[in-house]
């Protein structure tokens, strides 16, 4: 089968899955370890792909394992249903359930992947109590969704999200909603129930389209997130999150007047739309943009990371990512655009065919120690790196890793602190 890379990622061959046919035969995890016996007891790095749970596999050239288990961490890829296969749900399939669910059949891969491990990862010279999980994007979204999950209390015990959470007002749609679209994607099949849209071929079912996604039913992920984890009902454990400075224009532009983008503010945030101007102006055209722009970012990663952090007891370190890479010859320059750091974290540049540079390379050392350091103990600090702080409200610290990478407190703190009463009183 045949799945297509989600639109708005900035693709090059070495973020897609390998052009050959998949199968549903896809539920498989990929291990490199370093150790030496079963007894080794090294840290567990678990890698969740994005691709906006419609498209992804743990086979891209980027998220090979063999730098990091290089450094003492056993790497784990895992794969997981996407699109209809992974989040279809219908009335039909939550009746035959025995948590009267359906949908997050995805979600419900990886908790079996981390299942698997904590079992397993000891003969492979793991400690199931040293694991960590991370991912990016959809990806990140997962390890935001699993410290959620009572399913996967246990599995793990540290989470990495780059760029993506669910602590925001795009939150998942409710069940019945969920159900709804499944309905209406039967009806597009031209099926009449279950049974015969189980006769449709994989192909046919993927070719169709459709736009699926979690689901906060109640089982897998709490019915509201926002009070699961206002009460501290989540897997708290140590948390790295940030975001690339770029994942605002994932959304492609917004084409507002300043007119327009100021009804908009009136019609969105009432009383405190002037509040809300003045954060994100828009006197201009090119305000509008650049504001519009910095908004996405806040709802898709930015907020979500800071939410997380302030409702967390353990230990809480934020990034954002500003490097850019050197340019693909014959491509435009993206910038540091989404999905970029990705080979600098897990130390895969030489699978990334560009003319790098030193700083790249530089960059990437950083990037990738810290992440190591963080899995190894939960702490990205280590022995020749600038000092990352903790993150909490009142220090705001966030690491720029950038060509110098930067501490710097109060980052985008005038975003968070609007953002977060309006959105938090609203749940």
């Amino acid at each position: 089968m045949q799945r297509k890379p989600e639109p708005f990622m900035m693709w090059t061959e070495e973020f897609i899955a390998p052009p050959e046919n998949l199968s549903e035969d896809c539920l498989y995890l990929n291990i490199w370890t370093p150790a030496k016996t079963a007894k080794d007891k090294l840290a567990v790095f678990v890698w969740i792909y994005g691709g906006g749970f419609s498209s992804g596999s743990a086979a891209c050239a980027v998220y090979d394992g063999e730098e990091m288990s290089k450094k003492g961490v056993i790497f784990v890829s895992i794969n997981y249903r996407v699109g209809v296969f992974g989040f279809l749900a219908h009335p039909e399939l939550s009746s035959e359930s025995a948590a009267k669910v359906s949908g997050n059949w995805g979600l419900l891969d990886q908790v079996a992947a981390l299942q698997w491990i904590s079992k397993n990862i000891e003969a492979f010279g793991g400690d199931p109590q040293k694991v960590t999980i991370a991912g990016q994007s959809a990806g990140s979204m997962s390890v935001c969704v699993l410290v959620a999950s009572p399913l996967a209390s246990g599995l793990f015990h540290g989470a990495i999200a780059e760029s993506g959470g669910i602590l925001n007002s795009w939150m998942n749609s409710t069940l019945a909603d969920a159900e709804k679209s499944g309905l209406a994607f039967m009806a597009k099949m031209k099926a009449s129930n279950i049974a015969k849209l189980r006769q449709k071929s994989a192909q046919e079912l993927i070719d169709s389209g459709g736009n699926f996604g979690v689901v906060a039913d109640g089982y897998v992920i709490p019915a509201d997130v926002f009070a699961a984890f206002r009460n501290g009902k989540f897997n708290d454990v140590a948390i790295m999150a940030g975001w690339v400075s770029g994942d605002g224009s994932l959304f492609g532009d917004q084409k507002l007047t300043p007119e327009k983008y100021k009804e908009q503010a009136i019609k969105n945030y009432g009383d405190r739309a002037e509040e809300y101007l003045k954060i994100f102006p828009g006197n201009t055209d090119e305000e509008v943009a650049a504001s519009l722009t910095e908004l996405n970012l806040m709802q898709f990663a930015a907020l979500p990371a800071h939410l997380w952090a302030g409702f967390s007891k353990n230990k809480a370190f934020i990034y954002q990512f500003t490097h850019v890479p050197v340019d693909k010859p014959g491509f435009p320059n993206y910038g540091a655009f989404h999905t970029s750091e990705v080979p600098f974290a897990l130390h895969t540049l030489h699978l990334w065919k560009r003319p790098w540079r030193d700083i790249d390379y530089a960059v990437e050392k950083t990037m990738n120690n810290y992440w190591v350091n963080f899995v190894k103990t939960g702490n990205p600090n280590g022995e020749g790196l600038p000092d990352w702080g903790i993150y909490d409200k009142s220090s705001g610290n966030i690491m720029e890793i950038g060509d110098q990478p930067r501490l710097s407190p109060g980052l985008h703190k005038s975003e968070f602190d609007f953002l977060e009463g309006f959105t938090v009183s609203k749940k």
